[in-house]
This record gives C-alpha cells, sequence and structure tokens, in this order.
C-alpha cells in the first residue's frame, strides 16, 4: 500500500514533530552562540570588535553554501541520515571551538561548524513534506520552525549567562553541551523515512542535480518564496542587529542587560510559527503569508515611537510576524516544488534566506550610521513591502501542492 504520510495524532507523527523540534534547537542554538559573548572573545583573543563578530558570520557563511551540497548528499543517503550526520558532526566542532587560543582557528572552527549545521535547513522540510500527510504538512513546518526559535534563544541566553559569569569559552562550550543532547534526543525520537528512497537505490533514471536546480529556479513561484526568505530575514536580522544601539542612546538610554533580554522577544516566533502552520492548512498559505507580513511592517512602524514599552511591544510583533512568514514560505517551498526537486528547492530558499541575512544585516547597518532611526525603519518597512508585492505577483491563487513551472 503507497505510503500517505503520518497523520496528527499518530506515535509516528508525535515523534517526528518533537523529533525534528530537537533538530532546530540543536542546529541553531550552535549557530548563534556566540553573538552573546562577542565582547568577551574580543577581549580575550585582542581583536577588534569587528573581527569578533566574524565568530557569527563565519558560520553563517558556512551554512548558507553548504545547504545545496547536502541537498546532494541527502538524495543519496536518505534524509535522517544526512541530517544526523550534521548535526553530530557539527556538535563536535561546536565542543572544539571554545579551544581555539586564537582568531583563525575559531574562525575555521565555527565555518566548518557551519557547514555540517546547513544539514537540517536543507533537509528538514523536504523530509516533512515527505512523511506527513500533505494537508498537514504546513502546521508541521510550522512546529520545526518553532524549535529553530527556541535554539537560536537558548543559545544567545544561556552562552550569554554562562560566559558572564566564566568567559566566552565556558559560554560557548556550555551551549554545545546542550546541542550534544538535543542532537541526541532528534536520533531517538525522529522515526525511519517511509515516503523517501535513496537515489543510490532508484532503478529509475531521474534528472540529475543540475536539473534538479533548474527545475526550481526556472519557477516564478519559487523566486517569490525565496524573495521572502532573502528580504524578510534580511529585516529581521539587521533590525535585532541595531536596535540595541537605538535603545541604549536617548532617549531610552537603557543598560545592557535589559537590552540583552531583547533576544527574549523570540518567544513570540515560537508561538506564531505553529499557529501560522496550522492556520495556513485551513485557510491557505497565501492569506496567512500575507498577514504575517503585515503583522511584521506593523511592529517595524512600531520601533519608531519615542517609548520604550512601545517598541518592545513592537518588538514582539515584528518577531512573531517574521517567523509566522518564514513558516509558511519556507514549508511551502518544498510541497510547491515536487518531489524530484524538493530538498534542492528548500536548500535554495535556506541560501536566499541566509544570503539575506549577511547582506542586508551589514548594509542596513550603512544606513542606520549614516541616517536616522526613522529612515532605518522605512528601509525595513519598504523591504516588507517588496516582499508582499512578489507575493501577490506569484503566489495569489498558485496551487500548493506542485511546482509552477
Amino acid at each position: 500500500m503507497t505510503f500517505s504520510g503520518h497523520a496528527p495524532g499518530s506515535r509516528e507523527y508525535r515523534r517526528l514533530i518533537v523529533g525534528l523540534f530537537f533538530a532546530g534547537i540543536a542546529t541553531f542554538a550552535q549557530l548563534y552562540s556566540a553573538q552573546a559573548v562577542l565582547p568577551q572573545i574580543s577581549s580575550d583573543l585582542a581583536v577588534a570588535p569587528a573581527t569578533a563578530a566574524l565568530s557569527v558570520s563565519a558560520a553563517t557563511l558556512g551554512l548558507a553554501l553548504a545547504v545545496i551540497p547536502w541537498s546532494v548528499v541527502a538524495d543519496r543517503i536518505g534524509r535522517v541520515p544526512a541530517m544526523a550526520t550534521g548535526v553530530l558532526t557539527a556538535t563536535v566542532f561546536g565542543l572544539t571551538a571554545p579551544l581555539s587560543g586564537e582568531i583563525g582557528m575559531l574562525l575555521v572552527l565555527r565555518f566548518a561548524e557551519g557547514v555540517a549545521l546547513g544539514a537540517v535547513p536543507a533537509v528538514a522540510l523536504a523530509y516533512l513534506s515527505e512523511e506527513v500527510e500533505a494537508r498537514h504538512a504546513a502546521a508541521a513546518a510550522g512546529s520545526y520552525i518553532a524549535g529553530t526559535t527556541v535554539g537560536g534563544l537558548l543559545g544567545r541566553i544561556a552562552s550569554g549567562i554562562v560566559g558572564e559569569a566564566g568567559g566566552w569559552r565556558a559560554g560557548i562550550l556550555s551551549v554545545a553541551v546542550m546541542c550534544a543532547v538535543a542532537a541526541a534526543l532528534f536520533l531517538w525520537l525522529t522515526p525511519r523515512a517511509r515516503g523517501f528512497v535513496p537515489g543510490r537505490l532508484r532503478v529509475d533514471r531521474g534528472p540529475g542535480i543540475l536539473e534538479k536546480l533548474r527545475a526550481p529556479l526556472r519557477s516564478p513561484l519559487q523566486w517569490a518564496l525565496y524573495a521572502q526568505g532573502f528580504l524578510l530575514m534580511g529585516a529581521f536580522v539587521a533590525v535585532y542587529n541595531y536596535l540595541g544601539f537605538h535603545l541604549s542612546a536617548e532617549p531610552f538610554v537603557l543598560p545592557a542587560w535589559v537590552v540583552t533580554l531583547l533576544f527574549l522577544a523570540y518567544l513570540a516566533g515560537t508561538v506564531s510559527s505553529p499557529w501560522a502552520g496550522a492556520l495556513a492548512s485551513r485557510v491557505g498559505r497565501f492569506p496567512v503569508l500575507l498577514a504575517s507580513i503585515a503583522v511584521m511592517a506593523a511592529g517595524a512602524g512600531l520601533l519608531l515611537v519615542p517609548v520604550a514599552t512601545i517598541v518592545l511591544g513592537g518588538l514582539v510583533l515584528f518577531t512573531a510576524g517574521f517567523f509566522g512568514a518564514h513558516a509558511v514560505a519556507s514549508g511551502w517551498t518544498p510541497v510547491a516544488a515536487g518531489p524530484a526537486s524538493r530538498a534542492q528547492a528548500s536548500s535554495l530558499y535556506y541560501f536566499a534566506y541566509y544570503a539575506g541575512s549577511s547582506l542586508f544585516g551589514w548594509m542596513l547597518g550603512l544606513v542606520f550610521g549614516a541616517a536616522s532611526w526613522g529612515w532605518f525603519v522605512a528601509v525595513i518597512v519598504a523591504m516588507c513591502g517588496v516582499a508582499a508585492l512578489a507575493a501577490v505577483s506569484a503566489l495569489r491563487g498558485a496551487p500548493t501542492g506542485q511546482s509552477s513551472s
């Protein structure tokens, strides 16, 4: 009998969702753990702050470059083995990185860690689309995205708290240990794949990797989805990069420990991502995507108000809207690509996602430094508007179960 996917309520469905939740924690806690201890890295290794910040950029760059190769590996050896290999390898690098005695070695290990971590975002959503009943795939994707938000939050908070007391090495090491536990839970819980046969076992002569990449790249629907990751993630990272500077200055002058707690706004994404996924399963992906972008833009607008509580409320809305949109767009990408190019379409989405993070996370700093906060926020809102226009032009009325190419 043909496998149609695990249904909500089944034991396998619950194990799959919880397992991928821990995979998200193991991936994104490691990816961002260095961000909270950059001042300590700068002081201890005697490097400039910008050089210390490369410890974060090196990992995200490695991940961006690795997602497409990991999708090829996953087509050969299977989704779960690929993710398991990546997470376990990254954990080894994560445990080794705090032993670095100079910045060069730290950057090499962080880059290698990012390359290994690329396995999870490259493959997880393709795996979900194959193992969960089609009508519940959006809700399942939202649960996975919730795990990524928890991971991003835990990595920053745990590293920052431990690093404050014991130094940056202890901070990063504590997160690596936590991720090792999360990786073990992922391996224990995740059920074996039933909806996928590795390419090396197939008797057909399906399309090669270049054709699998060309198929989504010829699709206007896929390009619109990639635009969501590129623009919205770029806006999201830029706000979190520079809001702390804004709140440390007049008229707020908030202390550093309060600014650090801004990362707790990530909890809004933990709630909004599964909620958006479940709502998309009921009313459709397109309206939920547009509504999420609208919430994100509205939250950005509140960042202009010179009242700290309103700014923080705006940040919660902005974060909830971003993760809602990301949950919908990232889950839509492999489903719309069809079985032949699912992993490649998902990896292209994450390549655009992290490319936007790298580009706009730096470029909007130039806007922040050269112009006013008002201009900075205006660019953020404009990016949300362009993402919405891309969605309206290519995604309205588009099928969600097959590629538009």
